[in-house]
């Protein structure tokens, strides 16, 4: 029915592959099948004023949440040292932010401290939390400095 995620962490990509191997195994009768229910969920939230209004509380403290993650991100680089500006980072919205990396910090992150990012250097914001902030910071910043 398409409502969730489900995200999976490996501890190395041979691992990773299989795990993803496997999913697609799982999931091609999804892909396979059109979704039928997701608008009836949507319909049934929205319809009801109590589900509608808990509804809008969680995406409020989800919006809340991306931006505290973007704000932490940016003390954490200045608290390691960084001087350069991350404005960027506190200024953009949404799940994802580009970061500034060149192609070449993304491969020296990746192959140094295992952070993962697309190769334009953009952020899964989403993805950052209080347990893993701090590593992050002293990843970007170990290869921007």
């Amino acid at each position: 029915e398409r409502v969730g995620a489900l995200n999976v962490v490996c501890s190395d990509k041979k691992t990773a592959d299989v795990v993803n191997s496997n999913l697609m195994v799982i999931i091609r009768s999804s892909f396979s099948n059109p979704p039928i229910y997701g608008a009836r969920v949507v319909a049934t939230v929205l319809g009801d004023e109590d589900l509608k209004t808990e509804w809008e509380s969680d995406v409020k403290m989800m919006a809340n949440r991306i931006i505290d993650m973007r704000a932490k991100l940016v003390e954490g680089l200045k608290k390691e040292g960084s001087t350069k500006d991350w404005s960027h980072i506190t200024d953009q919205i949404g799940m994802f932010a580009f970061s500034g990396l060149t192609e070449t910090q993304v491969g020296e992150i990746i192959k140094k401290h295992n952070v993962y990012l697309t190769k334009d250097g953009r952020v899964s914001i989403s993805g950052l939390n209080t347990n893993n902030i701090e590593y992050i910071s002293k990843a970007i910043h170990d290869v921007t400095k």
